[in-house]
C-alpha cells in the first residue's frame, strides 16, 4: 500500500471519529470535553475512551 494513501485514510478517519463523538455528545446533551480532540489524535482509542470511560 502507498503511505501517501495509507496517511490520508487514516486521517479521513479519524476526522470522521472526532465528527461522531462531537455530534453524539451534542444529540445526547452530554460534555464531550478533551474526547474530539483526543480521538482526532489517536482514533479508535479516543473513540473507545468517549463510550467506555466513566468519570
Amino acid at each position: 500500500m502507498d503511505i501517501a494513501a495509507f496517511l490520508l485514510a487514516t486521517l479521513v478517519a479519524h476526522i470522521g471519529f472526532a465528527v461522531f463523538v462531537a455530534g453524539h455528545a451534542h444529540l445526547t446533551d452530554t460534555d464531550a470535553g478533551n474526547w474530539p480532540y483526543i480521538t482526532l489524535a489517536l482514533g479508535l482509542a479516543g473513540l473507545a475512551g468517549y463510550f467506555f470511560y466513566d468519570e
